[in-house]
């Protein structure tokens, strides 16, 4: 089976190598760069077995890039202190929304009337729409990619509706399609990222429902969210064009 590996960073500053690279699938480590090749410098290395191949890389390259999240102890905060975030942020609040179902919103009324076939006669004035609009009156900005599969799932058709509300009130959506996210290797986690240095990771029980979120802060973890965030709205594309073009 081909693995799924990760790109999480390089040593040289201008992207090359050497680089080190995750498996998304068994957390294993790919380390690239120059071989050492002296035969005094190999002779010298213990349990060199035959077929391995020793390479050099900055010390910088392992501080800096190598996974930490097997050791990381889980932060774990409620659905309130999640919530408080997005009155906090500074600057920008950054969604990667990649899940097919939420169970709360077959709970409203908008959901029936969608189930229905009827027009949604959204609420502009609810607690998101309001906090949006305060939030981005100061400057501050929402954004989000949403991936959608071919063909939508009824959750993702009702929450394309919804975009041009949540747009209308300040939030900037795009839609990428599930092939290309694949293609990117982007992960599966829905997160929203703070301010380019917090990450809240949203954490479902088996039934879809929303329980709690996973604050990540590790410098190393949030600059590889950020990288995650630049590769999906370099290519996604706004909900209005993905809605006349959805394979795209």
């Amino acid at each position: 089976m081909v693995r799924r590996l990760r790109f999480n960073g390089t040593g040289s500053g201008g992207g090359g190598c050497p680089s080190i690279h995750e498996d998304l699938d068994s957390g294993e480590v790919i380390v690239h760069g120059p071989p050492l090749t002296d035969p005094q410098d190999v002779s010298q290395l213990q349990h060199l077995s035959e077929g391995e191949v020793a390479v050099v890389v900055p010390r910088e390259l392992l501080t800096d890039w190598t996974p930490k999240d097997r050791t990381r102890q889980a932060r774990i905060i409620d659905l309130d202190a999640f919530g408080k975030l997005f009155e906090t942020f500074e600057h920008t609040a950054w969604r990667l929304e990649t899940r097919r179902r939420f169970a709360s919103d077959e709970l409203t009324d908008t959901w029936a009337q969608f189930s229905a076939g009827q027009p949604i006669e959204w609420d502009y004035e609810d607690d998101w729409c309001t906090n949006v609009r305060a939030q981005t009156a100061q400057g501050k900005r929402f954004e989000r990619v949403r991936i959608v599969d071919s063909p939508p799932t009824p959750g993702q058709l009702y929450l394309m509706d919804n975009a041009k509300r949540n747009c209308a009130v300040g939030e900037d959506i795009r839609n990428l399609s599930r092939v290309k996210a694949d293609a990117l290797q982007l992960p599966s986690e829905d997160f929203w990222l703070f301010d380019s240095r917090l990450v809240a990771l949203l954490r479902f029980d088996d039934e879809d429902n929303l329980v709690d979120a996973e604050l990540i802060t590790e410098p190393a973890e949030v600059v590889r969210y950020a990288m995650v965030r630049d590769a999906a709205w370099h290519h996604a594309v706004s909900y209005r064009e993905f809605g006349e073009n959805p394979s795209e």
